[in-house]
């Protein structure tokens, strides 16, 4: 695939890169679509020698071997056409296809910055219906106007041979066609781009809907769903009407120049055979070209409209794909090897933009390999954000993270990921089977593996008590199995995966009492020998950790073992003697 660069080609160069590996096809399509133009404009010609010389002299044999060979010509028009329409729409799925994989690649480079502000919906409207329309155009935008262009300039040039006054006429008919066109192409263009955002809105509308559809539903706010979407659905239905009065307007001004045509050839062919300059074959082969011009210019028309929905996704995917990754490797970033686990958080201060300002501030944290580490304190200190700087999910904006004496920002992100193992306290599954789900923590990993990992996280039990075990369905982001049944999924894959640095937020959160504790003596055994970082509510699980940090409002307050917390009275004790006392 050439490279393409995005940032400074223009939409034209971009849209065309994506011809050149399947510029066979696309030649193939150009060749039939020329032997077709041919084919339309000999008839006429050909109809025109009939008239005056094969029908007058009585030539049956030549006049109906010509009808013979204008057959053939359909025949094989028919399979040109076949060809235009079968793998000229081939060529057109070729080229979303590899579109599509350029998007996704780029949407996959983004950071978790891009994906906050975001919804999902919109992206899927691009991946999608406006990748369709870019499809739409990249097969009927060339071949359309080729034959337009063939045809109308064949046409004219022949109409010139014929009667020169009448084909002048009809040229001067053409740049005003052309004007009436672009005008209201134009406005036509606005309109669909204005479709395309709210119908994107629309679509991330209904993707919040149906994924919270049992939220809704446990608050009875079904009505106020669809009172939420009826707002939408009356945009889009605005935005269409715009659009299709847009649309009106260039039809109407459109079949009018379509149906004026025959008339003009009638009346000024009528006004020249009168004054002697012309006869009656000659006009009506003019009325053939006449309905030959027309074709074309109707394919003008449907092209208009090809052009603006596909331009119109071409501009949004090109600004899509403009958009730069706030995260990226820096040049010479080195892969991260042969990893002992030491982690170093030099005075760090972050903040996700918002208006409240930073979430941490000047938190400094310095964790041998093979420690484990529990981070622990009230809701929304900033202990999850904390661990997501260590991955680099996010970027420090002061100090600096590193992990064996490598700042995080020098090594390659995904061999910084690769190393580092995350059990999120919100479990994602793929819509998949359990054997899939679990495999995602190394792909390539061998079913005896996936098992024992299973086994590991007190999971396997449990699957092989399903009617298809392994190879059961979770059902969309695991909604058919429980809490707790998704979350030691989720930390199989950790168990698969084996990094030697983990990172566990809030990993037993939606466990009871007894598999917590069967999974708390499986992860006691994986972390041995790793560097291991606990967030936890539940501060029974921490009390074994080297060490503890309080993190309250963005700050450490605290720090030290479980014992000497609870000596110093502070924000830990008073955390733990509140948990004892509703527990």
């Amino acid at each position: 695939m050439p490279a393409r660069d995005f940032k400074h080609d223009s939409l034209i160069r971009i849209f065309f890169s994506y011809f050149r590996p399947h510029m066979g096809l696309f030649l193939l399509d150009m060749a039939c679509a020329l032997l077709m133009c041919v084919i339309d404009l000999s008839f006429p010609y050909v109809s025109r020698v009939c008239l005056y010389e094969l029908i007058p002299q009585n030539l049956y044999h030549a006049f109906f071997t010509v009808i013979a060979v204008m057959i053939a010509a359909y025949f094989l028009r028919a399979g040109l056409q076949y060809i235009v329409c079968y793998w000229g729409h081939a060529f057109g799925v070729l080229v979303e296809a590899d579109i599509r994989q350029d998007l996704f690649s780029h949407l996959q480079t983004l950071s978790f910055g891009f994906y906050d502000k975001n919804r999902t919906g919109h992206l899927m409207s691009r991946m999608t219906a406006e990748l369709f329309d870019i499809t739409e155009l990249a097969h009927h935008g060339p071949e359309d106007l080729f034959i337009s262009g063939v045809t109308l300039a064949g046409a004219i040039v022949i109409m010139f041979t014929i009667q020169w006054r009448l084909a002048l006429v009809m040229l001067i008919l053409i740049p005003i066609f052309v004007a009436v066109v672009s005008v209201n192409r134009r406005k036509m263009a606005a309109a669909a781009k204005r479709v395309k955002q709210v119908t994107a809105g629309i679509n991330a509308d209904i993707e919040s809907s149906i994924s919270g559809i049992r939220t809704a539903k446990a608050f009875s706010n079904e009505n106020a769903e669809s009172e939420k979407f009826s707002k939408a659905n009356e945009r889009f239905k605005t935005s269409k009407k715009e659009r299709y009065k847009a649309m009106a307007s260039f039809f109407a001004s459109l079949e009018f120049f379509m149906c004026i045509l025959p008339v003009t050839v009638i009346g000024v062919g009528g006004l020249l055979i009168m004054d002697g300059k012309m006869d009656y074959i000659d006009l009506i082969t003019f009325s053939l070209y006449t309905s030959t011009f027309i074709n074309p210019m109707r394919k003008v028309s449907t092209l208009s409209e090809l052009l603006v929905d596909g331009i119109a996704g071409l501009s949004r995917f090109v600004d899509l794909m403009r958009i730069e990754p706030d995260l990226s490797d820096k040049p010479g970033a080195v892969e991260l090897n042969g990893v002992e686990g030491r982690i170093d958080v030099n005075d760090v201060s972050f903040s996700y933009g918002r208006d409240g300002g930073d979430v941490l501030h000047h938190v400094s944290l310095h964790i041998q390999p093979g420690e484990t580490v529990a981070i622990v304190g009230p809701s929304g200190g900033g202990k999850t954000t904390l661990c997501s700087l260590i991955p680099r999910f996010y970027d420090v904006h002061d100090g600096s993270i590193s992990i064996d004496g490598l700042d995080v920002r020098d090594v390659r992100q995904q061999s910084l990921r690769r190393n580092i193992g995350v059990v999120q306290q919100d479990v994602f599954l793929f819509a998949g089977s359990i054997m899939e789900n679990i495999r995602y923590g190394r792909p390539g990993a061998a079913e005896d593996e996936v098992l024992e990992a299973a086994k590991r996280a007190e999971i396997y039990d449990d699957i092989m008590a399903m009617p298809d075990g392994f190879d059961t369905y979770v059902g969309e982001r695991g909604v058919l199995l429980s809490g707790g049944q998704k979350q030691r999924i989720s930390i199989a894959r950790i168990f698969l995966k084996d990094p030697p640095v983990l990172i566990l937020d809030e990993a037993t959160s939606a466990l009871d009492s007894v598999t917590e504790a069967k999974i708390q003596r499986a992860f006691d055994e994986l972390a041995k020998g790793r560097t291991t970082l606990i967030i936890a509510h539940r501060l029974s699980t921490v009390r074994n950790a080297s060490r503890i940090l309080v993190i309250r409002d963005g700050a450490v307050t605290e720090e030290g073992t479980h014992e000497e917390l609870i000596a110093r009275s502070g924000d830990y004790a008073q955390l733990y003697n509140t948990q004892n006392l509703h527990a």
